[in-house]
């Protein structure tokens, strides 16, 4: 149904303006994506605290203070852990310590510890993925941060299928590491 108006030509100039009204609000209404600069960042590893936690300098408004980073989408064994713990820390150590790293934020930037949350890349490689499929650490995904969930989760099939690591079947993890916390906490 058309509307009709008293003066010729008002009508279509209007529905233009309306038309034109409506993409704006649409526009203007779109969520803002920061761009990807700010969501990355190049820091120096100074220690391997276990398999999922780093200390790194280079994050934040002071480059020169330590901050500590927790490896999104993954749960290493907890050093009391033998031997999975131990080999989840050392593997981490042989990767980054002392190496430049880059941190890739997602959602949630830290945690209820006040530790930062990030995906670690090193030459190109996801570091958590890594863990995972290497079978030092196991894919737990966290809300609200699943940026790379479906990468963890295919490299813990990975580690499975292959044996390797926590999922040996000569020796596997009995327990995981947030059971064993309950457990032994």
């Amino acid at each position: 149904m058309k509307i009709k108006f008293c003066f010729k030509g008002i009508g279509a100039k209007l529905e233009k303006i309306v038309i034109l009204l409506c993409l704006l609000l649409l526009v203007a209404c779109q969520p803002q994506k920061k761009p990807e600069e700010s969501t990355q960042v190049q820091v120096k590893i100074t220690q391997v605290v276990s398999g999922q936690t780093l200390k790194v300098v280079g994050l934040g408004d002071q480059p020169s203070l330590i901050s500590q980073v927790r490896l999104l989408g993954i749960d290493a064994p907890d050093l009391q852990q033998r031997p999975w713990g131990d080999a989840a820390k050392e593997r981490l150590e042989a990767e980054v310590l002392e190496q430049p790293v880059i941190l890739e934020f997602d959602v949630q930037i830290k945690d209820q510890f006040g530790r930062s949350l990030a995906y670690a890349w090193k030459n190109g490689v996801l570091l958590n993925e890594q863990l995972v499929k290497q079978g030092y650490a196991l894919f737990v995904g966290r809300s609200p941060n699943h940026k790379y969930d479906l990468r963890l989760e295919r490299a813990q099939q990975w580690a499975r299928l292959m044996g390797l690591g926590i999922w040996d079947p000569q020796k596997p993890m009995r327990l995981t590491p947030a059971e064993f916390r309950r457990q032994y906490r």
